[in-house]
């Protein structure tokens, strides 16, 4: 990860309600300058009520947030400021675009806002509409964009006026699927450029691990795991993180022990089949005996449709096919072991009839041994 500078936002003890519901519990979280954390979560986990307590949206009970060296809001100290006074900039999913403003009007309204001189709005929206490459539809009313150009217009209007933070509430979520991508790496190379440090929400997976420095994965109010994209999907704390980051199959199993940095464990097939013993890392936090839960990528898994032979190809599975997904560039195949479901990947060429017997293999330290 990059080494950034002083603490930019932080957050000590965010506790948000909304009647008997809790929507944050006990957040806390630094966030450096220059930084792109992303919050990621399901629906109603608490990412975007906590960017809206950031911004000046919603009012926490309890907690104390700090942008630079000012407290923004505190409950306990008596002090909220409104979300004009936070230096803040916010891209919204919706793009909130005047349609009546040309594309210069539009960026330049922040800057009119705070009385800034002719000068200075020229300068400054200029400059903006540079960076998200619009300087030549500066005159262009906002009806005749696209919705890349929208969303480019909202990017520049939140950079204009140089805030200290930029807040981006899911603002890729309205676009197709090609534009998504292009725009996720345009805002990256402008974060980059501009250094502004970025919270940015969303429950894309993708859009996390590619555009973060950091993610906080969310769930239920609360703080899972906190980590660069490759410790978050690599070592994920739990079972939750492990299935929302990215795909994986969960095999439930009790721990047997362990052998240095592997643990061996056995799962449960069904059926009045005998039980798997299988051998991979982790298990942190559990005792022998305990319930663990396997962890197993797609990508980690080697499909065979001959029983292989030798020791080298570490655990193996014997399986039925249930059925296979053409996705272009890759088979995505459901494989029946025992009572369970395993999904792997395999090259599009590959020739599977449903209820064919297979075999799967992975080494131990591809698959990861979760406490339960």
């Amino acid at each position: 990860m990059t080494d950034f500078l002083k603490p930019m936002v932080e957050i000590e003890h965010l506790h948000k309600t909304f009647g008997p519901e809790t929507a944050v519990k006990d957040f806390n979280l630094s966030i450096a300058e220059g930084e792109f954390v992303t919050l990621l979560g399901p629906s109603g986990c608490g990412k975007t009520t906590t960017l809206r307590c950031i911004a000046g949206l919603e009012r926490p009970e309890s907690g104390e947030i700090r942008i630079g060296d000012e407290i923004v809001v505190s409950p306990e100290k008596d002090i909220y400021l409104f979300p004009e006074h936070r230096n803040i900039g916010m891209v919204f999913q919706s793009y909130a675009v005047w349609p009546h403003m040309t594309v210069f009007d539009n960026v330049a309204y922040g800057l009119r806002v705070r009385r800034a001189s002719s000068a200075v709005i020229k300068k400054q929206t200029t400059r903006a509409l540079e960076l998200v490459g619009l300087d030549q539809l500066a005159e262009r009313y906002a009806t005749k964009l696209s919705g890349g150009q929208r969303q480019r217009v909202a990017l520049a209007r939140a950079i204009v006026y140089e805030p200290k933070v930029i807040l981006f509430d899911e603002p890729l979520s309205n676009l197709d699927a090609k534009l998504r991508e292009q725009m996720r790496d345009e805002i990256v190379r402008l974060q980059k450029e501009v250094g502004i440090t970025s919270v940015f929400v969303t429950h894309d997976q993708s859009e996390a691990l590619v555009m973060s420095d950091r993610v906080v994965v969310m769930d239920k109010a609360v703080i899972q795991q906190i980590g660069d994209p490759q410790t978050i999907y690599a070592n994920p704390v739990n079972a939750f993180v492990a299935n929302f980051i990215g795909v994986t199959s969960l095999l439930e199993g009790a721990l047997l022990g362990r052998t240095g940095e592997y643990c061996d464990m056995e799962i449960e097939l069904g059926n009045g089949q005998a039980p798997l013993r299988i051998q991979a890392v982790g298990g942190d936090g559990a005792e022998q005996g305990s319930s663990v839960i396997l962890s197993l990528r797609p990508e980690d898994i080697t499909l065979h449709t001959e029983a292989p032979s030798g020791t080298s190809y570490g655990n193996l599975l014997e399986g039925s096919v249930i059925d296979t997904v053409y996705l272009g560039s890759f088979l995505e195949c459901r494989i029946q072991v025992g009572s369970h479901e395993i999904g792997i990947q395999i090259d599009h060429f590959e020739q599977l009839e449903p209820g064919q017997k297979v075999f799967l293999t992975f080494q131990p330290n591809h698959g990861l041994a979760l406490a339960s």
